[in-house]
């Protein structure tokens, strides 16, 4: 949705007007007058007045950093910014849990908002507001950017695009209370964490249970943003950072573009709000213990929003803003980081685009892909910690040790810091994978993330690379809707496999190679695999009747030397196997031709480089 008072089309006409009066240099005196008459009408047009600027005042503003807006409140407010200012623009993109659609809201000086016509030339910004509503930092802070820059308050920078979700967790916002962000100091009333379905959105980008997460993609995938700003308030220790930082992990973003993240983009946003007179620290990632006892950075896998965009080579970040600090301070903290961002990406938007090109160009290259990050602890930084003294007293409720802040007595410190990962495993990259057709979620999920594949044309029979699962762990309790897997293991094998016309083909050399590496290893943290996409292939569908297979097992024994030996050899080795006749039985049942190949299948298969498997099929 874009509302244009007219403005473009009187720029236009005294564009047309000034041209004509230089090429008619004879008569120009007479054209003179009407032509600064023109430019006076149309800047006029643009200047913002004492009253318009009241009409532009936020909740936020009116009681003076108390309140957050209403979704009705945000959405009204950028409706009125893109009616007066041509360089907004609103846009309703795709729908949400709650019924209702996300809100796109971009701001562009030269008034384009065709992303194709300039994601070469410019830094897009993403900023992603309201995830957690009751968190609503952001979204105050992105409504006053949004009109400063509009209005001229804040210089425009020639290199940027900035774009907004004003609120993304539409249903979460809609259910305003005042009581479930037990630990935060305002504002007076606020959104709610879960969604409409009782999601936490941040933990769904990969799996995408929820339309939130589906129209996310759409709107990630249109903007194709260079930097990804994702605004929260942090649960944990107390200290005196009003702001914290949580850039997706370096390492694991990897090459150069990991290391210009980690060496340059963060520590210049750290020093452009120490001339602001803003201290910033890393996320600090501690519970229930003295933050200067030391932590690590935080893990963001793709079930989060850094996570996911770092899929697609995106730098990425999350704003922490410290819970028990004053709304109003948290809001206009974040606020002026937001402006940092956009200077960085202003100076930096050519190298940032270089960068990001190139790390497609090596992703594609690589043989190995790491996996399973985890904290490097022979490598430790120090971080100039300012934090409060913590005292360990007696709880009146509890009676049992508690700590506690105290204010009156803050300090600086050196406090260890670990913020280097190095992966566990990694896995050899395929040329493409092969998804049977029946499997209509994964393919839902790749259409959604513009992820490329063709359809096979005929049946036929060729050799792949195939993965039995060997071991998993699940989690006890429920987790966002699922019972994840973890700590999964495989076997491999390279059978004939019959193909049948319509299975997916999905070559790994295009731009969302880590997005299909991330999702089709079973392995991977946040695959399909442990976020329970298979689990009907978890559990066998046939078995024995124990008095009818005692007759097939004694022959099977009798018949096979190398089988007898080895069931010996586990009877002998493992005593809980030879107490239990079942377990016997069972063991050889799955070596025998009764037992269902599809029983720890992993249904998705993967074509080895070198191989003309692809291009077979593709005929």
């Amino acid at each position: 949705m874009k509302i244009d008072h007219g403005f473009q089309r009187k720029r236009e006409f005294l564009t047309f007007m000034l041209l004509k009066a230089k090429i008619m240099k004879h008569t120009f005196l007479n054209i003179q007058i009407p032509v600064l008459f023109l430019l006076a009408l149309v800047f006029s047009c643009k200047t913002t007045t004492e009253e318009q600027l009241d009409n532009l005042k936020t909740p936020f503003e009116v009681s003076e950093g108390l309140e957050t807006a209403t979704y009705k409140e945000v959405t009204q407010h950028y409706l009125k910014l893109a009616q007066n200012y041509p360089e907004i623009n609103v846009q309703t993109i795709g729908e949400t849990d709650s019924g209702l659609p996300l809100h796109l809201v971009t701001f562009n000086p030269d008034g384009n908002f065709n992303f194709k016509k300039f994601q070469k030339d410019k830094a897009v910004i993403l900023i992603n507001n309201g995830i957690h509503p009751g968190e609503s930092d952001g979204i105050d802070a992105s409504m006053l950017l949004f009109r400063d820059l509009a209005t001229g308050k804040i210089k425009a920078p020639k290199n940027v695009v900035i774009t907004a979700i004003a609120v993304y967790n539409v249903g979460g916002m809609l259910n305003r209370n005042s009581t479930s962000r037990a630990n935060q100091n305002g504002p007076k009333t606020y959104g709610f964490r879960g969604n409409a379905r009782n999601f936490d959105l941040n933990r769904d980008f990969i799996k995408a249970d929820t339309k939130n997460a589906t129209t996310f993609a759409q709107i990630y995938h249109l903007v194709q943003p260079d930097i990804f700003v994702d605004n929260h308030v942090s649960n944990g220790a107390d200290y005196q950072y009003t702001l914290t930082h949580l850039f997706t992990q370096h390492n694991k973003l990897g090459g150069r573009l990991g290391k210009y993240l980690h060496e340059e983009l963060m520590p210049d946003l750290e020093m452009g709000l120490k001339t602001k007179n803003l201290d910033i620290t890393p996320y600090v990632n501690v519970f229930n213990k003295p933050p200067e006892s030391g932590f690590s950075q935080f893990l963001d896998s793709p079930r989060y929003s850094t996570g996911y965009t770092t899929l697609f080579n995106t730098l990425g970040m999350m704003v922490e803003t410290h819970m028990l600090k004053p709304y109003k301070e948290r809001v206009l903290g974040t606020y002026e980081l937001l402006q940092q961002v956009l200077l960085l990406a202003d100076k930096d938007h050519g190298r940032i685009k270089e960068l990001r090109t190139n790390t497609i160009v090596e992703q594609q290259q690589r043989e190995y892909y790491p996996l399973n990050w985890h904290v490097d602890t022979t490598r430790i930084s120090n971080l100039n910690f300012k934090g409060f003294k913590v005292d360990t007293l007696v709880s009146q409720v509890t009676g049992h040790p508690r700590l506690s802040y105290n204010r009156e007595e803050p300090f600086t410190k050196n406090v260890p810091y670990q913020n280097y990962f190095v992966p566990k495993d990694s896995i050899k990259v395929p040329h493409a994978y092969l998804i049977k057709k029946a499997w209509t979620a994964v393919r839902e999920r790749l259409v959604a993330n513009q992820i490329d594949f063709f359809e096979v044309q005929k049946d036929t029979t060729l050799q792949v690379e195939s993965y039995r699962i060997a071991d998993f762990k699940t989690r006890d309790m429920p987790y966002e809707g699922h019972y994840l897997h973890y700590g999964t293991r495989v076997t491999s094998s390279f059978p004939n496999l019959h193909i049948a016309k319509g299975d997916l083909v999905v070559p790994t050399a295009q731009d969302g190679i880590r997005y299909i590496l991330e999702t089709l290893e079973p392995q991977a943290p946040d695959s399909f695999f442990n976020w329970n996409f298979f689990d009907t292939v978890l559990q066998q569908k046939e078995g024995f009747s124990p008095y009818v297979f005692e007759d097939t097992a004694l022959q099977m024994l009798e018949e096979n030397h190398g089988l007898k030996q080895a069931f010996l050899k586990k009877k002998e080795g493992d005593v809980d196997f030879a107490s239990s006749w079942y377990a016997q039985l069972d063991w050889l049942f799955k070596k025998s031709d009764h037992y269902e190949q599809a029983h720890m299948q992993y249904p998705i298969y993967r074509i080895p480089k070198g191989s003309n498997a692809a291009s077979i099929l593709r005929n």
